[in-house]
């Protein structure tokens, strides 16, 4: 027999609920659940972050999970079928982890390659992001997932997210930032929306009315639940009468029996609006459970999962994103002109470390990691020399120790064990331990039953480094950590902090100390860490910051060699001069980019700027691997003889990496952003961060590549460009329309022959520009309004590709009347392989203005 809630009539459910079970369902019990009422046999729904892999339901413990290519890598593909295709692994990742709603996708604007969370959106333009968003989430859904597409709306960058309000018109508002959800909402519908932690007209959107009841559930008719991003509800009844169904996480700080029922009685609240919340969240419970009983009615265990058909996609996919940006007198693919074995040096901070993915919400465990060095030695011809050297390092935190921990009892990672406060508020009785593989220790999902409301850890391990010599360690905490070493107090991260970004922000710098370890030999290790605030004042230069109560709790073990900078720089240099090729790996990491701040500038950090300089002057068949999110600066451009943009590739980056550096795969990457030449040039240049609680969004419409035009600023790559291991060409443009009578059938058929003049097989990425004609106001002269992918063109071959466009790639947003419009006039067709390489031109002529509200 089913369940009697899969069958049960929701409004029937809601008269039958008491007004504090109501209340109840309008907050969570946890981080990940909806709230369960089993008098009436409602369950509870589990929802886990993504928007790069499925984490499950613990940072403390996490399930091991796969992890997939970061959102702009995604888009580099310009492929939406394939991006279905990840919406539906991502989904069937999310079921194995007993949820059935995935936090994810993120579709903001990636306004300025600085914002901490660029790496979760898809691109500078608003096309690309809501169709590879539109593609992602039906892939999801087609499973029985519901997407909770993300932040509604203008979270593109990190500093004073939670208030700041941005200043943004209403054309760039509708046009720019929320046009990708339009399009996700009119070819996908969303299951459920997340709002943004920010304000827009001042109103924080997970209580702006406008935004949530009047554009999403009014001119769009989203039918499905709208939640708060984490932390992100800032009242009780200006969040439930905007229209907010939910406040997450919990337990909740805002929809508490007490608060609800006093606005209740003050008339603040009606009972009506709380019954049509209430009415949305059961509807969207047993819509999910309806898709998915076996999950929602199962047994909650969080399993991971591998194969080797699943490996292989993610490989493939991660292969798909890379951007191949130079490629000077054919170095690559390696060995493709040389018939011996090659003698290659493999060079960089990343190159050996385990960057797949960008940090914040976005990081998880995975289930296993192909580093770029596992991946190039895999793949390089037999018989050739392969050597190492890691140049310089480029970490913000040192690296994390795990591999070189064993427990007291032997097993790999460290024992963490926590203990209550007696009433003198000193550690008493142990309440539970575990073993932890990670020393980041992540406590704000989880708790073990029975700690008092202060209490401790006690983390406990024996560590064994690989060579002699001096080591540093660095102890990171939101909350109060000291480290031992051998009995010896090396580190006091308690008495007096400093205030960092650790933990989104909620943490402190890294405090650092040097000991002298010998290879080989075992050291005990002991963290005691209390989430507990030092006593108010005694943080450094926090303004008694670290002495208020933290929303998150945790604490990190960093540690590496100390290397002499100089001495790193100059055996690199030797080792370069000595091979026939230099691949150089390196970039940021999920300690750069990250949720939780932006980062300071585009400069590579450490001294990898200057390390990839010297190895070129020596070698000029040096390639560059740049891992990141977004752009990054690149004073050696000149020098080097070839570019990966390789982005985070997930689990399967070193693969993927080798897969084009050898010429397994033919690159067929496309930038979805502008990479700006310096930071002063880019769009958002002086206004990306908050002034007085404001970021002036004074680019407007001139987001991404539309600036650079409109400017005359010579980008270092612009928007949709890649190279290839082939040529190829375009011709035979031929646009048919269809019936003009209105705007809804308002559509062109745009066709072209793409021919492939090369020498292998290859892909390439037809992309269509359309120009309006004079409108009477500061209009971008090109937007990106279609784009096609012609997949494995053979040598020689041609096939035909057809992009089609409807209403929206004439339109744009008429202030004065509130409403879409297409003008009347010749719209220009611009078709090319990038936003500044456009060979093919017509125009279609539209002889009546068309307006419109809603999709």
């Amino acid at each position: 027999m089913p369940p009697p809630f899969l069958t049960a009539s929701i409004p029937d459910l809601v008269s039958k609920l008491k007004t504090e079970e109501k209340i109840a369902l309008l907050g969570a019990p946890n981080w990940w659940n909806t709230t369960p009422v089993d008098r009436l046999g409602i369950p509870s729904i589990r929802m886990s972050d993504g928007p790069n892999g499925v984490r499950g339901s613990s940072h403390f413990v996490s399930t091991p999970a796969q992890c997939l290519p970061c959102a702009t890598a995604l888009a580099s593909t310009f492929n939406p079928d394939l991006i279905q295709k990840v919406g539906v692994f991502l989904a069937q990742e999310t079921k194995v982890k007993s949820s059935v709603v995935l936090l994810a996708p993120t579709c903001n604007i990636q306004r300025t390659p600085l914002g901490g969370r660029a790496f979760e959106s898809f691109s500078e333009d608003p096309h690309l992001s809501g169709t590879m968003a539109a593609a992602y989430v039906n892939g999801l859904q087609s499973e029985g997932v519901s997407a909770t597409i993300k932040h509604l709306v203008a979270n593109d960058q990190e500093h004073e997210r939670t208030a700041a309000d941005s200043v943004v018109s209403n054309r760039a508002l509708r046009e720019v930032y929320l046009y990708p959800f339009m399009l996700a909402q009119k070819h996908a519908q969303p299951g459920a929306y997340m709002t943004s932690y920010g304000r827009i007209k001042g109103v924080h959107c997970s209580e702006n009315k406008e935004l949530l009841t009047t554009i999403l559930r009014g001119e769009w008719k989203f039918k499905g639940i709208i939640i708060s991003d984490w932390f992100g509800t800032y009242s009780v009844d200006g969040a439930i009468n905007a229209g907010l169904d939910l406040e997450m996480p919990g337990p909740p700080r805002w929809r508490s029996s007490l608060l609800v029922t006093h606005c209740l009685s003050a008339q603040k609240l009606l009972l009506s609006t709380i019954d049509e919340r209430v009415t949305n969240l059961l509807t969207f419970v047993q819509q999910q459970a309806r898709k998915n009983p076996k999950v929602v009615f199962g047994d909650g265990v969080e399993r991971s999962r591998d194969s080797p058909e699943g490996r292989q996609f993610c490989r493939s996919l991660a292969a798909e994103g890379i951007v191949l940006l130079k490629n000077r007198d054919n170095v690559l693919p390696l060995g493709k002109d040389k018939t011996g074995p090659l003698n290659i040096a493999v060079i960089g901070p990343n190159a050996k470390e385990r960057v797949i993915s960008g940090g914040g919400s976005a990081a998880l465990k995975a289930t296993y990691v192909i580093t770029p060095w596992q991946g190039i030695k895999e793949s390089i011809p037999k018989g050739s020399t392969l050597r190492y050297h890691v140049g310089c390092y480029a970490h913000k935190y040192l690296p994390t120790l795990e591999n070189y921990l064993e427990t007291p009892a032997g097993e790999p990672g460290w024992r963490c064990t926590f203990y209550s406060h007696d009433e003198n508020g000193e550690i008493s009785n142990p309440v539970q331990h575990y073993v932890l593989n990670d020393t980041r220790v992540k406590l704000n999902d989880f708790l073990p039953e029975g700690l008092t409301p202060t209490w401790s850890i006690k983390l406990e391990g024996k560590l064994t480094v690989p060579t002699t010599g001096l080591f540093e360690l660095g102890l990171t905490v939101a909350g109060r950590a000291k480290l031992w070493v051998n009995g010896t107090l090396t580190i006091d991260n308690w008495t007096k902090q400093t205030p960092g970004d650790f933990f989104y922000g909620q943490g402190t710098i890294e405090e650092k100390a040097a000991v002298e370890l010998k290879a080989g030999i075992s050291y005990d290790i002991y963290v005691l860490y209390t989430n507990t605030p030092p006593p108010d004042g005694d943080d450094d230069k926090g303004e008694g910051r670290l002495s208020q109560p933290a929303l998150m709790r945790g604490v990190r073990l960093g540690g590496c060699e100390k290397i002499d900078g100089d001495e790193a720089i100059e055996e690199a240099i030797a080792l370069a001069k000595s091979v026939d090729a230099v691949i150089f790996v390196g970039g940021l990491s999920p300690e750069w980019e990250s949720e939780g701040f932006d980062r300071p500038s585009l400069q590579l950090p450490g001294r990898q700027d200057e390390l990839i300089k010297k190895i070129s002057e020596v070698n000029p068949r040096t390639v560059v691997c740049i891992q990141a999110g977004s752009a990054v600066s690149m004073p050696w451009i000149q020098e080097v003889g070839g570019l990966l943009q390789a982005w985070y590739s997930g689990n399967e980056a070193g693969n993927a990496i080798a897969d084009v550096l050898f010429g397994t795969v033919n690159p067929s990457g496309r930038l979805p952003l502008t990479l700006p030449a310096r930071m002063e040039d880019i769009p958002a240049y002086l206004n990306d961060r908050s002034e007085h609680g404001k970021i002036n969004y004074r680019e407007d419409l001139f987001v991404g590549y539309k600036h650079y035009q409109a400017r005359g600023i010579p980008p270092l790559f612009s928007f949709g460009f890649g190279l290839s291991y082939t040529k190829f060409s375009l011709s035979n443009l031929v646009v048919s329309r269809g019936r003009w009578t209105n705007a809804n059938s308002l559509f062109a058929q745009v066709n072209i022959t793409v021919k492939n003049e090369g020498e292998c097989s290859g892909s390439e990425v037809v992309q269509l520009y359309v120009s309006l004609p004079e409108i009477g106001l500061t209009t971008p002269k090109l937007q990106l309004r279609g784009f096609i992918k012609a997949n494995n063109v053979a040598k020689g071959a041609t096939t035909k590709v057809t992009i089609t466009l409807d209403k929206y790639a004439f339109s744009f947003w008429d202030d004065l009347q509130n409403c879409w419009k297409v003008p009347a006039g010749k719209h220009g067709l611009h078709i090319g392989v990038s936003s500044d390489n456009l060979t093919l031109r017509n125009t279609v002529e539209i002889k009546e203005t068309f307006t419109w509200k809603g999709l």
